[in-house]
C-alpha cells in the first residue's frame, strides 16, 4: 500500500514512516519543509496522489485560541485534496479524553479535528493516545521556579513516543475504524508523583510542590487523560527513562 504521511517528519511521523516502510508499504513523509503547506493547500494534490491511505499527523504551531483555526483550515484542505486522489482511508492522531476538557483551547481544538475528520468524505480512522512520555520535560518547565516545580495531582498514564507510532502505523495499514481506537500507557500516575520520578532519575535535586492550579493541566478534572480499558503499550516509564 502508498501511504501519504503529512507531518512524516516529526517525532511521531518520522517513526510511522519507518514503521510501514519496513512492514513492506511505501509510505512517504511530508511536510513543509517537502514543499507541503496544509494551510495555503500548497503541494497537497501531489503528497496525496496515488495514496491508499493519508496519515495526518501535522499540530498546531500554538495550543492556544488560534489552533481551532489551524486544524479547522489543514483538515478542510487536507480532506479535499484526499478526496480529489480517491484517497480510501483518512487517519488522525488524537487525545484520550479529548473531548472532555472543554476548558483548553487545544483540546477544544483536536475535538474539532476529530468532528471534522468524522463528517467529511473519506472512510477514516482517529487513534487517541495518552500524554507522550517525551513530553514530560516541557511540562515540568512550564511551572518551573528556581528549587521548585509546581504540578497538579492530575492522573496521567504517559506513553511512549515508539509505542504511539506504531499504533498509528498499524491502524492505518488496517481498514477504516469509521471510529476510534484508544492507546495508553501500562501505568498511571499523578501528575506530580511523576514529577518526583522524573527529577530523581535525572539527579536533579529540585522539589515537586502539589499545586492544582499549577500548569495546563490544572484545568483537567478527575481521570479523563487515562483510560485502563485502552490498547496498553509495553513500554514503562522507568525503563524508558532508563
Amino acid at each position: 500500500m502508498k501511504f501519504a504521511v503529512i507531518g512524516g517528519t516529526g517525532l511521531i511521523g518520522s517513526q510511522v514512516v519507518k514503521n510501514l516502510n519496513a512492514a513492506g508499504h511505501e509510505a512517504v513523509p511530508h511536510s513543509q519543509s517537502t514543499g507541503v503547506d496544509v494551510i495555503t493547500g500548497q503541494g497537497l494534490d501531489d503528497a496525496v496522489a496515488g495514496a491508499d491511505v493519508v496519515v495526518n499527523l501535522t499540530n498546531s504551531p500554538t495550543f492556544d485560541d488560534a489552533s481551532p483555526a489551524f486544524f479547522r483550515t489543514s483538515m478542510d484542505n487536507l480532506l479535499a485534496a484526499a478526496q480529489r486522489g480517491g484517497v480510501g482511508h483518512f487517519v488522525i492522531l488524537s487525545i484520550v479524553g479529548v473531548d472532555q476538557v472543554p476548558e483548553l483551547d487545544y483540546y477544544r481544538a483536536k475535538a474539532l479535528q476529530e468532528e471534522i475528520l468524522a463528517a467529511g468524505p473519506v472512510p477514516y480512522s482517529i487513534v487517541r493516545a495518552t500524554q507522550f512520555m517525551e513530553f514530560m520535560d516541557d511540562v515540568m518547565t512550564w511551572t518551573a521556579d528556581g528549587d521548585t516545580v509546581r504540578l497538579p495531582a492530575t492522573p496521567i498514564q504517559p506513553i511512549a513516543a515508539k509505542d504511539v507510532a506504531a499504533a498509528v502505523a498499524e491502524v492505518a495499514a488496517g481498514a477504516p475504524l469509521r471510529g476510534i481506537h484508544n492507546i495508553g500507557g501500562p501505568e498511571v500516575f499523578s501528575l506530580d508523583e511523576l514529577g518526583r520520578i522524573t527529577l530523581s532519575h535525572k539527579g536533579d535535586d529540585r522539589t515537586v510542590v502539589t499545586d492544582p492550579t499549577a500548569g495546563m493541566f490544572a484545568a483537567v478534572k478527575g481521570d479523563v487523560l487515562t483510560d485502563k480499558g485502552a490498547h496498553l503499550a509495553p513500554t514503562r516509564y522507568t525503563d524508558w527513562l532508563s
